[in-house]
């Protein structure tokens, strides 16, 4: 299925009910507050699809 432009590329809310429970809560790092699990398993999937590196992705 292709993704609208604009569209938020990553897991249904569905899929995340099953998944985001196996993962630990983030507890954030230093001076960085925790943030949502989602967004940061999704960026990493970005990254698996495309192999972009980390500073490379994109804002949304």
């Amino acid at each position: 299925m292709e993704a609208a432009l604009g569209a938020r590329i990553g897991v249904s809310d569905e899929e995340w009910a099953r998944i985001g429970p196996l993962l630990p809560a983030e507890r954030g790092r230093g001076c960085r507050p925790a943030q949502d699990n989602q967004r940061y398993f999704e960026g990493r999937m970005w990254m698996a699809r495309t192999g972009a590196q980390w500073p490379h992705l994109p804002d949304a």
